[in-house]
């Protein structure tokens, strides 16, 4: 259960797959562009709203609290990515400093990591895109086929599945188009934010920031656990290791670079939105952005702006996210863990197409059937568990691979790692019970499901009985 898997080896398969090989066309800025269009828009234009009722204006210390948690996880992410710079991130990581077993079940939650947050911000842009038709044509998508069940009288989100879709057709286009695709959308996600805070601060009130936390360090805290959804994807560049021109330099910096712009921007944003009215208007609604704009203007037209570059921009989160989660069960694959048909390349766009099929159709049927706040904490909780076997990965290669390049390390070591751990585990126990006990049990079906399959048909485990 715990044999570990040889960097050198992980390295030497990159970009192969069956009946064909990855093609290498990531620059560094399109790297450094995917990590941000993963992350940037997903806390913002869909978890403000959640988490401001449980900080208050705090919520604005409650990004920066999730964002230095994010922080040490990446500058081990960086050091590992720059070291083992293959498809499969933090799974791969473990596979090569803590066991099978534990790159396994870091391989289940990242499930819970890419393509739950990916049906997350789906719904969230469903409700973006009622926003902007009823703003401009005063007319919306019926409640029946614009909500999940449960949700105000929904039966399914249509909205939700047919980005997932549009999604899917471009990645299956190619890595090139993709990266593309999304360069331009998170162009206009950045200034659509921009434009927001323009129009945002000239309705600033500093009233609104006092009482700054009202509910205590324990708001804070909940609503920090609940933030750090919104820093899901500053790893993506690790998940493009394999079609990256250059991955040992130009991985770290992506991550790095990803991160530091994202938090910059939610700070602003968060400040800007509870300057302008009281915290306790900004909750329930999922389209929390356009609702401020709307009320500080007194205007349709720039909440219109809002919702319409939220449509374009979060579609940029749906494709850089299920591309992520594509690659790295395309690494899984290649190790024997899951079925062979995820491994499989098109030999003409040179890129995983069953695999990308199969991943989207259930990111659809979640997306459509599954209401955004369970998917929210689910993620969260899946995603710190990864980040603190990353933090600790790093701490055991330093110690078992001393001799490895490696394109960067993380600074005050093992310090850093350490506080990566605690911070992941700190922000973990602030989640709420129920989604302890989802955690608990995706992980228990995980493990069946390895043993069940992945155990004995491992590609390490039969290589090792020819050996012996």
């Amino acid at each position: 259960m715990f044999r570990t898997k040889p960097t050198e080896q992980i390295v030497a398969e990159g970009g192969h797959g069956e009946g064909g090989n990855l093609k290498r066309s990531m620059s560094l800025t399109q790297l450094t562009l995917f990590s941000v269009g993963a992350t940037l828009g997903t806390g913002i234009f869909v978890i403000l709203g959640e988490a401001t009722p449980l900080a208050g204006p705090a919520v604005i210390v409650s990004f920066l609290l999730a964002a230095v948690t994010a922080l040490f996880s990446a500058l081990s992410y960086a050091e590992l990515a720059g070291t083992i710079p293959v498809s499969g991130s933090s799974y791969s990581y473990a596979y090569a400093t803590l066991g099978e077993v534990v790159a396994w079940v870091c391989g289940w939650c990242l499930l819970l990591e890419y393509a739950v947050s990916v049906s997350a911000v789906a719904v969230g842009w469903g409700q973006y895109l009622n926003e902007f038709l009823g703003q401009l044509f005063s007319w919306r998508i019926p409640a029946a086929i614009a909500n999940p069940p449960g949700a105000e009288g929904g039966i399914v989100n249509i909205p939700a599945m047919v980005v997932v879709i549009v999604a899917t057709l471009l990645l299956l286009r190619g890595t090139s188009e993709s990266a593309t695709a999304n360069t331009v959308m998170v162009f206009l996600k950045v200034g659509v934010l921009l434009f927001f805070c323009v129009v945002a601060f000239t309705a600033f009130n500093s009233d609104n920031l006092t009482p700054f936390a009202p509910l205590g360090m324990a708001g804070l805290s909940a609503a920090g656990a609940k933030v750090f959804f919104s820093y899901i994807g500053f790893d993506a560049a690790s998940t493009a290791g394999e079609e990256a021109k250059n991955p040992r330099r130009d991985l770290p910096l992506a991550i790095l670079l990803s991160l530091g712009i994202v938090t910059v921007v939610y700070v602003l944003v968060a400040l800007a939105a509870v300057g302008v009215m009281p915290w306790q208007q900004l909750s329930g609604s999922e389209a929390s952005l356009a609702k401020v704009l709307e009320d500080a203007t007194g205007s349709v037209w720039p909440a219109a702006i809002l919702s319409l570059g939220a449509v374009v921009a979060i579609a940029s989160v749906v494709l850089t996210v299920l591309y992520g989660q594509t690659r790295i069960l395309f690494a899984m694959s290649r190790d024997g863990l899951i079925p062979r048909v995820f491994q499989k390349v098109s030999p003409r766009r040179q890129v995983p197409a069953a695999n990308t099929i199969i991943v989207s159709a259930f990111v659809a049927i979640l997306a459509g059937l599954v209401p955004l706040g369970h998917l929210a904490d689910a993620t969260s909780i899946g995603t710190l568990f990864a980040f603190a076997i990353v933090n600790v990965g790093v701490i055991v290669l330093r110690g078992t691979r001393p001799d490895l390049p490696r394109a960067f390390r993380t600074p005050l070591f093992p310090v850093t790692p350490v506080l990566g751990v605690l911070f992941c585990l700190y922000l973990m126990i602030n989640l709420s019970g129920a989604t302890w006990v989802v955690f608990v049990l995706w992980t228990v079906v995980g493990l069946i499901a390895y043993f069940a399959y992945g155990f004995r048909r491992s590609r390490l485990a039969r290589q090792n009985t020819r050996g012996t």
